[in-house]
């Protein structure tokens, strides 16, 4: 791919995403936001500006699932595809789990552009997984990060509680107050936040401390109008209606006359995730409670897919059972439908169709609703709407004026907005005409499409210092320079770089001169602030990436963005604090200063005696404590996770960056750099170097210089010939 067009990442990383008969409802994370962000990618993909649509989201290889969703790449449109991205696993887990393999799933959308070629112009997020994932992308980058929330977590846990749920129960199932701190972040770094209504804006993202950070721009969604036509074409014109609707449409009619003892009544009809802020419950109660709306209508309640429900998640368990005690509670056996699956792409514009022959109404009494993408749909068939107004349909009806409003917590107000609808013929068919052409006026995709294409025009535009800055940011971003290059040096600092002033900068014109196909950095045991300054007092511009911290931090490029998923992964079973307190016992340890502890590194000074550290393995290992140890320059000891090191580092860049360990070039003289030239590296040893790295000389790949400081590196570029593509 490469071109003038533009360039879109979509990032929907939860849930079961398939561009063919998308299994909506099958459970809490597969809804709306699945059908929303296909028909976005087709939508988008289909605009002449746009050259190619990624639609990113996770890789699932599991037994319990369609095999469907191990495919790596799946075609969506003509410029669509879906691209799948394996992190945390290969099974199927709720979004909730997700939170601790996202930087997984960043490092590996990472390779996969590397192999691509090619970088987005736009990072577009969608709900906080999705969001933090477009936010480090392009950041990495340097390009524009676009954020769509869906929902929200501090709206969420505020209902929770609301509803009685203990917070502890709250963070321990939704792990709510990581999201939270997520999304602050995501509102205050985006270049756009693009919400579906104003309520939106005002309602969920005002509850943050950072809300007025945000800059916030409302695109209503849009829908296939194609998909979605009205109840009469297929009436008028038998040519629209194929064989596949008319199967769709009697394999609904079979379902529903199984529950229903009269059929021939118009009903009302619910469409909805088994969650229980959709208020099902609410809505069975005002139709059992209501004997003249049990007398005029039949009821169907569509409310996700399910098998067996004794095996499904708490909350959608706890829906479906109320769900079955209320139809016996109120008696609705012969008026209540509750069908146990649909097919969404072929089954359900069918539904809202059948529902609108019947003169019937969709309802959709949820405690709170972010939009309401279904009831835009059930508009678009002809059918009038009875809405919750909290929320986004109140955005709806102001539009498209066919339907009503109602307070979800009041059962008895639902039965009689859903009532004046259905005996009131002329209001039905003005709310029916008024849905069909709101509708085509301000949902259709191509509306969507061509606000959603202004607003990053905006963005773009308001880079720093206009477009030609943002030409130049874009070519020295650290993350598109990493994915061009094809080689890497990292060198130790102390007596290794620094040490001679001439070959140091001899070496310096040396990387400039071959900058478009070399990266550099520095592995180092100081911490990041004592890097900064030595290599100021030595006059070295910043490296590509800083290894510091003996190998237990990574930076990148001139703003030093720190590499999350390094640090995710040294978190595993690190255990500092134990540490701390087991190593107290030992009167031969003196801790380090304050500036020189760090999250992932415990130092101290010890005599150079192998007794003595000898002494510290058996203390730690006494207390089963996995660590990494490092002793050099005969005073320092380092106590580093065990995934910690210099050369573990080096190699989580080489497949991070995807940069082959034979094209990695490291180079170093003392102790804290042994496991770093040790391996597949092309590795140098310089002839200053300290008595401990004498036990590497007559490994394959690790060459002794004769030359000293720089001048060994340079040395080692000869003796390994680093710039010839054939060396």
């Amino acid at each position: 791919m490469s071109g003038s067009g533009l360039y879109l990442q979509l990032f929907s990383i939860h849930g079961l995403v398939r561009g063919e008969r998308p299994e909506l409802g099958r459970d809490a994370d597969t809804g709306g936001q699945v059908k929303y962000v296909l028909e976005l990618a087709r939508s988008l993909a289909a605009q002449p500006e746009v050259e190619q649509v990624d639609l990113v989201t996770r890789l699932i290889d599991d037994r319990t699932v369609s095999p469907d969703y191990a495919r790596r790449i799946e075609p969506l449109a003509d410029k669509a595809r879906l691209v799948r991205i394996q992190c945390g696993g290969r099974k199927y887990i709720r979004k909730e789990l997700l939170w601790p393999h996202l930087d997984e799933f960043v490092d590996k959308v990472l390779k996969f552009l590397k192999a691509e070629g090619r970088v987005p112009d736009f990072f577009h997020g969608h709900y906080a997984d999705g969001g933090y994932v477009a936010k480090e992308l392009a950041s990495i980058f340097g390009r524009p990060f676009v954020f769509t929330g869906h929902s929200m977590g501090r709206h969420k846990r505020n209902k929770l509680l609301a509803e009685g749920m203990a917070p502890e129960e709250v963070n321990r199932r939704y792990h709510i107050d990581h999201r939270i701190l997520v999304e602050e972040r995501i509102i205050k770094e985006a270049e756009q936040v693009i919400t579906s209504t104003n309520h939106e804006i005002r309602e969920q993202y005002g509850l943050y401390e950072n809300h007025g950070a945000g800059s916030y721009t409302v695109i209503p969604p849009g829908i296939d109008i194609d998909t979605f036509y009205p109840y009469y074409a297929v009436q008028l014109d038998a040519q629209l209606e194929d064989e596949i609707s008319r199967q769709a449409r009697m394999t609904l009619l079979h379902e529903l006359h199984r529950f229903w003892v009269n059929p021939q009544k118009p009903f009302v009809l619910a469409l909805c995730r088994p969650d229980q802020r959709k208020n099902i419950a609410g809505l069975i109660t005002a139709y059992g409670e209501d004997k003249e709306l049990k007398a005029i209508a039949n009821l169907a309640i569509f409310a996700g897919i399910r098998k067996n429900i004794s095996g499904m998640e708490e909350n959608e368990r706890n829906v479906l059972t109320e769900m079955l005690l209320l139809m016996d509670r109120y008696d609705l056996y012969g008026s209540l439908a509750i069908p146990k699956r649909h097919d969404f792409s072929i089954e359900v514009p069918e539904l809202y169709r059948l529902c609108a022959d019947s003169q019937g109404v969709f309802v959709n009494p949820a405690l709170v609703e972010p939009f309401g993408l279904t009831l835009i749909e059930a508009a678009a068939c002809g059918l009038p709407i009875v809405a919750t107004r909290e929320g986004g349909p109140a955005d709806i009806i102001a539009n498209c004026e066919n339907g009503i409003l109602v307070d979800p917590t009041k059962p008895d107000a639902i039965a009689a907005a859903v009532k004046k609808i259905l005996v009131d013929k002329e209001l039905w068919e003005t709310c029916s005409r008024n849905g069909i052409n709101g509708v085509r006026q301000h949902y259709a995709w191509q509306n969507h499409c061509r606000r959603t294409l202004e607003a990053f025009g905006r963005v773009w535009d308001r880079m720093p210092a206009g477009q030609a800055m943002v030409e130049k940011r874009r070519g020295e971003a650290f993350g598109e320079r990493l994915t061009r290059v094809k080689r890497l040096l990292v060198c130790d600092i102390d007596d290794t770089l620094v040490g001679e002033e001439e070959s140091t900068g001899e070496l310096m014109g040396i990387l400039e001169a071959n900058r478009q196909g070399l990266a550099w950095g520095v592995a180092t045991g100081r911490c990041l602030e004592m890097t900064k300054q030595v290599l100021a007092e030595n006059a070295i511009p910043l490296p590509d990436i800083i290894v510091c911290s003996v190998g237990t931090e990574i930076f990148y490029g001139p703003d030093l963005q720190p590499d999350n998923g390094w640090q995710r992964h040294l978190s595993y079973r690190w255990r500092p604090q134990l540490i701390r307190e087991t190593l107290a016992c030992l009167d031969f340890l003196d801790s380090q200063e304050p500036e020189t502890q760090r999250q992932f590194k415990i130092s101290y000074y010890m005599e150079d005696d192998p007794e003595l550290l000898a002494e510290v393995h058996r203390t730690l290992q006494a207390r089963r404590i996995r660590y990494n140890l490092i002793f050099s320059r005969g005073q320092f000891l380092d106590v580093l996770p065990y995934r910690a090191s210099k050369g573990k580092a080096v190699r989580y860049l080489s497949y991070k960056w995807g940069i082959p360990l034979p094209l990695v070039m490291v180079c170093g003289n003392s102790g804290n750099d042994e496991d770093m030239l040790r391996g597949d590296t092309a590795a140098v040893v310089v002839a200053n170097h300290s008595k401990e790295l004498s036990s590497l000389k007559g490994l394959r790949r690790t060459y002794f210089s004769d030359q000293s400081h720089a001048a060994g590196i340079i040395d080692g570029m000869h003796h390994y010939r680093f710039f010839d593509p054939a060396g």
